[in-house]
């Protein structure tokens, strides 16, 4: 069994005190193929850049976070920036981008801005973003439709089955994390069964969302394996095909070999 992680944040704080080991052991269980990590800032996104040199496992992302959409800074010099990043071999994606209307740390016309250079950014590049979408689910369906030449992964994803379809129509791919184990994911349940097993990814989105029976702890990439087998039930599959599928979708949509 092979599994790819699309998303998770091993440049968190969280994970200072025993970064090193915990990225050890994750990749010595044996199971775990690769891991996209994900950032939300141009900082996080160097960080993740060095992680990706030192572990060969490794890819990253480069994009600007609608957390810290409002201390981005210079709109012209980040983008720059972020451009030079992306060029680097083992970045597979702009992200993560979106909006936040939960927490609001950034307010929501600095958050749109932001989305939609981005969006920009990918659509003239070329390449394949991930999307963070708390409680917006209008105004980012509103961003995929007016720029459709940009697909990439909805990631950890929380929106309805009606949602799912048509960003699968629209060529996106849709990512699930441990939140498809909790006792309220009924309606996100139902989007993973209107998700076909060509466009269908599981991610942790580590630190944050670790599934059940390790919810209240730290996540990392070694419990990939209880969503997976949740997903895989809800489908009526096996654990092993579903995993095999999720990682081609993973490899296919982000390039890696």
């Amino acid at each position: 069994m092979e599994i790819i992680d699309t998303h998770a944040h091993y440049d968190d704080s969280r994970f200072d005190g025993n970064r090193d080991e915990l990225i050890a052991d994750v990749l010595n269980i044996g199971y775990i193929r690769n891991i996209i990590n994900s950032s939300y800032s141009i900082d996080s996104a160097k960080v993740a850049r060095e992680l990706s040199r030192k572990y060969p496992q490794f890819y990253f992302t480069a994009g600007i976070h609608p957390h810290d959409s409002g201390k981005a800074g210079d709109r012209d010099r980040a983008l720059f920036e972020l451009e030079g990043l992306l060029r680097d071999p083992k970045c597979v994606a702009l992200g993560e981008i979106g909006l936040d209307y939960h927490y609001d740390f950034s307010d929501r016309d600095t958050q749109k801005k932001w989305f939609e250079w981005q969006m920009q950014l990918a659509d003239r590049l070329g390449v394949p973003v991930a999307i963070h979408d708390r409680e917006a689910h209008g105004d980012c369906m509103d961003m995929v439709r007016k720029y459709p030449e940009v697909i990439g992964e909805f990631h950890s994803f929380s929106g309805s089955a009606e949602m799912a379809k048509e960003l699968v129509k629209r060529g996106w791919y849709i990512s699930f994390s441990g939140v498809i184990t909790f006792k309220n994911a009924s309606k996100i349940l139902e989007a993973v069964k209107a998700v076909p097993l060509d466009r269908i990814m599981i991610e942790t989105d580590a630190p944050y969302l670790a599934p059940v029976p390790k919810r209240g702890k730290d996540n990392n990439s070694a419990y990939m394996k209880y969503t997976a087998e949740a997903a895989a039930n809800v489908l009526g599959m096996d654990v092993e095909e579903f995993c095999a599928a999720t990682t081609e979708n993973a490899k296919r949509l982000f390039g890696i070999k």
